[in-house]
C-alpha cells in the first residue's frame, strides 16, 4: 500500500525542516553534498537582496558598491563554510566550487535590488 498525499507532505515538511535545521547547527553532518550546496545558494541569494537594500539606501555608487558586494558575499559565506560548518572543501570539489556556488544569480539579484531602490531614492 503506497503512503497517501499527506503522508508525503508531511515526511517532505520534516525533510526540509531538517535542512534548514542543520543549516542554523554549527557543525552539522551533511549526508547528501546538494542539500548543503542548496543552503550555500539560498543563503547566498538571501545576502545578494539584504546587500542590494542596504546600498540603495545607503546609496553606494560604482565600483566600490560592487568590490563590497564581492567581498562580504564571499567572505560571509567563506566563513560559514570554513569555520560555522567546518566542512571539508575537497569533498565538495574544492574552495573554488564552493564559492561559485550560487554566486551569479545572487550578483544579479544584488544588482537588481541595489538599481531599483537607489534609483527609486535618488533620482527626481
Amino acid at each position: 500500500m503506497s503512503p497517501s498525499k499527506s503522508e508525503k507532505i508531511s515526511n517532505g515538511s520534516k525533510c526540509v525542516a531538517s535542512v534548514w535545521t542543520r543549516a542554523i547547527t554549527a557543525n552539522s553532518e551533511w549526508a547528501d553534498k546538494d542539500e548543503f550546496l542548496d543552503v550555500i545558494y539560498w543563503s547566498r541569494q538571501v545576502i545578494g537582496i539584504i546587500l542590494g537594500i542596504a546600498w540603495g539606501l545607503i546609496p553606494l555608487k560604482g565600483f566600490v558598491g560592487l568590490l563590497l558586494f564581492v567581498l562580504v558575499n564571499v567572505g560571509s559565506t567563506y566563513l560559514y563554510m570554513s569555520s560555522y560548518q567546518q566542512i571539508d572543501e575537497e569533498e565538495y570539489g574544492g574552495i573554488w566550487e564552493l564559492t561559485k556556488e550560487g554566486f551569479m544569480t545572487s550578483f544579479a539579484g544584488f544588482l537588481v535590488t541595489w538599481i531599483i531602490i537607489y534609483s527609486g531614492l535618488h533620482f527626481d
